[in-house]
C-alpha cells in the first residue's frame, strides 16, 4: 500500500515537473515571437542597436571658406594637419598582395626617426606594444603636408595617417582683429570668434557630409564592401578690400610708432575716398590668431568708443556754415580766452587764448573757446545734434565686422553742448570717423565705409555676394564743402607755425586735415585724468585735397613723444600715395625708368620667376636656395616701376639671416616677418646694423634686432 501511494505521488510530481517545463518553454517560445514581431525592447530600438554594432558612420567635415585680401592673397585658409599610425597586426594584410601592417619593425623606427624628431629606440617601443594600431604621441601629431610626403616617400609597411583640418593664418598677427580667429569643438567643427571668422561664419562653414560602412570588430571597414555617401559643401570665400601692400605698410608704420611713442594703443586706418573700402586697418596691441595670444577681445576700429577732440571741430563748423550759408570764417571775428558759462568755464588748450580773431584763425589753431562763440552766435543745441547725427555719429555703420559700437551722444545743457563742439563729453569709433570724412572728400555725400569685396562659392567660383558702393545722404552744400576743406587745408599747410597742424606739412603733398587732443575720463569717478601724458592724440585727414583718393584717421592714447603722430601719418601718406600713384617721384636722372603690373608668381620655379622679370628690366632679389616660390613682395596687380626690386621667398627648409644693412626700416620689417624671424626694429631710416650676422642660421628662439 506504502509503495502504491510513493508510486503515485512520484508521477504527480513528475507531471508537476513536465507542465513546468512545457509551461517555461510556451513562455520562451512567445517571448520569442515578441522579440520577432516587435522593433523595441525596454526602451531600445533593436534595429539601431545593430546597426551601430556593425556599422560605422564617419564625417566628411566641410572645409572652412578662406579669407582672401582684394588681391587675392591668402589671410586665413583651412589646411590639412596629419597624424601618422602604424598598424600592428598581421590580420591587417589579410586579403591584400603587398603587406598592410609593420612587418620590419627595426628599419620601420630607424626611417621614421628621420622625420619625426624621435629617437629610433623610442619608437621601436611603441612599435613592439600588444596592439592592433599605435600612435606616436606629440611627435606624430600636427604633421604637414611636407611632412606626411617625406614619410610616404620612406616606402614603410602598415604606415597610415588620420587627416584633420586646422586654421592657419600664414601672416601671424597681420590684420588679426579684422580677420579674427576660429576655435574647433570636440567633433572637429570650426567656429568664428572674432571680425570676419565670426561675421561670416555660417557662409563659410559649409555642410558637412557622411560616409556610412560595415564595420569588422576592430572597427575598421570590410573590404570590397558596399557604403552610403554624402558629399560635404565647402563654405564660401571670402574677400576682402583690405590691399596687402597697403596693410603691411601701415603695420610697419604702426609698429614703429609703437615703439617710439610707448602708446598705449594705436588705431590707423585708410579708406579708399571715393568708395568707402577700407584699404589698411592696423592696431596696437595685436594678436597672433595661431597662438591666440590675446588680451583685448575688441577691434578699436570698430569697438573702441572715447571722447575724440577736436576733430570734432570740422563738423561744428560744417553746421554752422550749413545753418548759415553767408558765414564767412575769414572776416567774421571771435572773443578767445576763458569762456564763462554759469559755474562753468571753457578754457583754450594754451589756457590763455589769443584774444580777437577770426573763426578761420580759432579753428588752424584748434581754439575752444572760439567753437563756443560758434555754438551760441550761429548754432543751438539741437541743431548740433542733428548735424552730429546726420553724419552718422551715435549710431552704427553697420560695416562687415561684429561687436561694432555706436557711441554716445547725451549733452543737454549749455556747457555739455560746447564740450561736444569740440569732441568732449561725447563718445565716438574710428569707424564713424572715416566715414564723416567721407562726406568731404565726395562733395557732401556720405559713403559707408566696407571692408568685405565679395563672397564666392569655393566649388563653383560662383559669386554669392559682391558690395556695392553705398550713399548716402548729402549731407552738406558744395560751399560748405568747399570752406571746410580750405580750413583743413590752412591747417596743415599754412605759413604760420602755430597752426596745430603745421607738423604734418609735407612739401609736394596736398595734405588737409584736422589734429585733436582729448583727455581721457576716468571711469570710476568720471573726471578726467590730469596726468601730463594722459591725452588721446589723434588726426583725421585726406589727400589730395581738391579731389581727395585716400582718407585716414590716425589716433593713440597717451603717446609719451609727441612728434610720432605726425611722423606716423606723413610716412603713411607717402607710401600710401607712391602705392597707388597719386603723386609721381621724379626719375632718376640718366635711366630710363617704367611701369611694370607685378604678377601672382607662387608656386612658380625660382628660375621661371627670373626670367620672367629680366625681360621686363625689373630686378628681383631671392631669399632661401629652394627652387619654388612661396611669397613674394610686393603682391600681385602691384604696379611698380623697374628701379625698384621684387622680393622672393622660396621653400627653403632652413632660414638664414639675410644682409639687411641700407634698407628701409619699412623694407626690412616686412622682409623679416615674411621670412617669419623673430625682431626688433630700433632706427629711424636705414639699417647699419643687425645683432645676428648674415648668413646666420636662424630658429624659432632666434630674436634680431635691427638699428
Amino acid at each position: 500500500m506504502k509503495r502504491e501511494i510513493l508510486n503515485k505521488n512520484k508521477n504527480v510530481i513528475s507531471k508537476v515537473f513536465t507542465l513546468i517545463f512545457f509551461l517555461f518553454l510556451f513562455i520562451l517560445i512567445l517571448r520569442l515571437g515578441y522579440l520577432c514581431l516587435t522593433t523595441e525592447v525596454d526602451g531600445i530600438n533593436l534595429k539601431e542597436f545593430s546597426n551601430k554594432r556593425n556599422t560605422k558612420q564617419e564625417t566628411l567635415y566641410a572645409l572652412r571658406g578662406n579669407i582672401y585680401d582684394i588681391n587675392g592673397d591668402v589671410l586665413a585658409q583651412t589646411i590639412n594637419s596629419y597624424t601618422i599610425i602604424a598598424y600592428l597586426d598581421p590580420s591587417r594584410s589579410e586579403g591584400f598582395s603587398t603587406p598592410q601592417h609593420v612587418v620590419d619593425k627595426n628599419l620601420t623606427a630607424e626611417k621614421l626617426s628621420t622625420v619625426l624628431d624621435m629617437d629610433k629606440e623610442k619608437i621601436l617601443k611603441i612599435l613592439n606594444k600588444d596592439a592592433y594600431q599605435v600612435e606616436f604621441g606629440t611627435k606624430g601629431k600636427g604633421l604637414t603636408e611636407l611632412q606626411k610626403e617625406a614619410i610616404e616617400n620612406l616606402g614603410l609597411y602598415g604606415i597610415d595617417f588620420i587627416t584633420t583640418h586646422k586654421r592657419y593664418y600664414p601672416n601671424n598677427s597681420f590684420l588679426s582683429y579684422v580677420v579674427g580667429y576660429t576655435t574647433t569643438d570636440s567633433d572637429g567643427n570650426m567656429k568664428g570668434e572674432m571680425g570676419i571668422e565670426k561675421q561670416y561664419n555660417d557662409s563659410m562653414t559649409g555642410i558637412n557630409g557622411f560616409v556610412r560602412y560595415q564595420k569588422d570588430l576592430n572597427g575598421y571597414k570590410f573590404p570590397n564592401s558596399n557604403e552610403i555617401r554624402k558629399e560635404k559643401v565647402d563654405g564660401n570665400d571670402v574677400y576682402l578690400t583690405i590691399d596687402s601692400n597697403v596693410q603691411m605698410s601701415l603695420e610697419t608704420i604702426v609698429n614703429k610708432a609703437k615703439e617710439e611713442s610707448k602708446a598705449q594703443w594705436i588705431v590707423a586706418a585708410v579708406l579708399d575716398a571715393k568708395t568707402g573700402k577700407i584699404l589698411g586697418s592696423a592696431t596696437l596691441p595685436s594678436f597672433n590668431p595661431n597662438i591666440k595670444n590675446i588680451t583685448n577681445y575688441l577691434n578699436p576700429l570698430v569697438s573702441y568708443t572715447y571722447e575724440p577732440g577736436s576733430v570734432m571741430k570740422t563738423y561744428s563748423f560744417m553746421a554752422a556754415f550749413e545753418n548759415n550759408p553767408n558765414f564767412d570764417p575769414y572776416n567774421t571775428t571771435c572773443l578767445t580766452g576763458p569762456y564763462k558759462i554759469g559755474e562753468d568755464t571753457v578754457s583754450d588748450w594754451n589756457k590763455t587764448g589769443w584774444g580777437e580773431i577770426s573763426y578761420q584763425k580759432g579753428y588752424t589753431l584748434s581754439s575752444n573757446t572760439c567753437v563756443a562763440n560758434l555754438i551760441k552766435n550761429y548754432l543751438s543745441r539741437k541743431k548740433l545734434m542733428d548735424y552730429y547725427k546726420k553724419l552718422g555719429f551715435g549710431s552704427l555703420t553697420n560695416i562687415d565686422l561684429p561687436n561694432e559700437y555706436a557711441g554716445k551722444l547725451n549733452f543737454k545743457y549749455d556747457v555739455e553742448v560746447v564740450n561736444a563742439g569740440f569732441g568732449q563729453g561725447i563718445t565716438t569709433t574710428p569707424i564713424q570717423q572715416l566715414k564723416a570724412l567721407t562726406a568731404i572728400a565726395n562733395d557732401g555725400i556720405l559713403l559707408n565705409p566696407y571692408i568685405v569685396e565679395k563672397t564666392i562659392n569655393s566649388s563653383t567660383k560662383e559669386v554669392t555676394y559682391k558690395a556695392q558702393v553705398k550713399e548716402g545722404q548729402k549731407v552738406a552744400s558744395s560751399a560748405t564743402i568747399e570752406k571746410i576743406k580750405n580750413l583743413m587745408y590752412l591747417v596743415v599747410n599754412s605759413e604760420s607755425s602755430e597752426t596745430t597742424g603745421s607738423a604734418y606739412k609735407m612739401e609736394g603733398y596736398d595734405l588737409i586735415g584736422k589734429t585733436g587732443t582729448a583727455q581721457i575720463a576716468n571711469p570710476n569717478t568720471g573726471k578726467y585724468y590730469e596726468g601730463k601724458y594722459d591725452y588721446i592724440t589723434s588726426f583725421a585727414g585726406m589727400y589730395p585735397k581738391d579731389d581727395p583718393k585716400v582718407i585716414l584717421y590716425v589716433a593713440m592714447q597717451r603717446s609719451y613723444n609727441s612728434k610720432v603722430l605726425p611722423e606716423t601719418v606723413k610716412t603713411i601718406v607717402k607710401d600710401t600715395a607712391k602705392y597707388l600713384g597719386i603723386f609721381e617721384e621724379a626719375p632718376e636722372l640718366n635711366k630710363e625708368v617704367t611701369k611694370y603690373k607685378v604678377e601672382n608668381y607662387k608656386n612658380k620655379t625660382v628660375e621661371n620667376v627670373k626670367q620672367i622679370l629680366e625681360q621686363n628690366g625689373v630686378s628681383c632679389i631671392v631669399f632661401g636656395n629652394g627652387n619654388k616660390v612661396i611669397d613674394q613682395y610686393p603682391s600681385k596687380n602691384t604696379t611698380i616701376s623697374t628701379k625698384d626690386n621684387v622680393f622672393i621667398f622660396t621653400n627653403d627648409d632652413v632660414t638664414l639671416m639675410p644682409d639687411l644693412t641700407n634698407y628701409s626700416y619699412k623694407l626690412a620689417d616686412i622682409i623679416l616677418t615674411k621670412l617669419k624671424i623673430n625682431h626688433k626694429i630700433d632706427l629711424n631710416g636705414y639699417v647699419n646694423y643687425q645683432s645676428v650676422a648674415p648668413g646666420t642660421k636662424v630658429t624659432e628662439e632666434t630674436s634680431v634686432i635691427l638699428n
